[in-house]
């Protein structure tokens, strides 16, 4: 766990070594509805719609959701294990202590939300949305989040590490202290104002000259 978590102490789900198994998407999910201490695995979760949904000790394990909306969710303690989240509606959330492991994240929308000690780890979120996104003690390791918009979300103890950043809008974000060195950041979203303390490597300076409007003679 500790190569998981990199330079951040990020604290992991607090999931219990049993749990029981929780059959909840063969019904409708309601609003305000709670669910906690269990393992939901091998379904699929379609056609949800209800806002202020809870989770709370819960593990997700090869779940696809289509066509899902849970807008103002509240998850704790929560792991989503190889999971397809494509297109999922997440925002005005609150996500603690939760973990994301070689999940397809493409296109889901998690602006607004707010997010602590949150991992993702070989995820796919290309295309995703976290725009206005509120983060302290989050990692991203060796996941794609090209063309993904976190236009002004809020970096706290933020870490990127052998992620994909191709095309990824971070217009608005501070990136001050925030290591983007061992990433892809072809073609990155940012202002000048923006990379003001960012820490790059040598390479990546060359491909941020073009901001400063700097011609590189060789």
């Amino acid at each position: 766990m500790e190569d998981r978590k990199s330079s951040l102490e990020i604290i992991s789900p607090g999931l219990p070594k049993e749990l029981d198994i929780l059959s909840i998407f063969d019904k409708c999910i309601l609003p305000e509805d709670s669910f906690t201490k269990g393992i939901i695995s091998n379904v699929l979760c379609k056609d949800q719609n209800a806002d202020h949904v809870s989770f709370n000790k819960v593990l997700f394990k090869n779940v696809k959701f289509d066509n899902v909306s849970f807008k103002y969710l509240d998850l704790v303690d929560v792991r989503f294990e190889n999971c397809d989240l494509s297109n999922v509606n997440f925002s005005q959330s609150v996500i603690h202590k939760v973990e994301m492991i070689n999940c397809k994240m493409v296109g889901m929308n998690m602006s607004e939300s707010a997010l602590r000690n949150v991992l993702f780890e070989e995820c796919d979120g290309s295309y995703a949305l976290f725009r206005f996104l509120d983060c302290k003690q989050v990692g991203f390791k060796n996941s794609s989040l090209g063309s993904a918009d976190f236009y002004k979300a809020k970096f706290s103890k933020v870490a990127f590490n052998n992620s994909n950043l191709q095309q990824t809008g971070m217009s608005g974000v501070s990136l001050k202290g925030i290591d983007l060195s061992s990433c892809n950041i072809e073609g990155l979203g940012v202002t000048v104002a923006d990379l003001d303390g960012c820490i790059v490597s040598p390479e990546q300076v060359i491909s941020f000259s073009k901001l400063l409007g700097l011609i590189i003679k060789r």
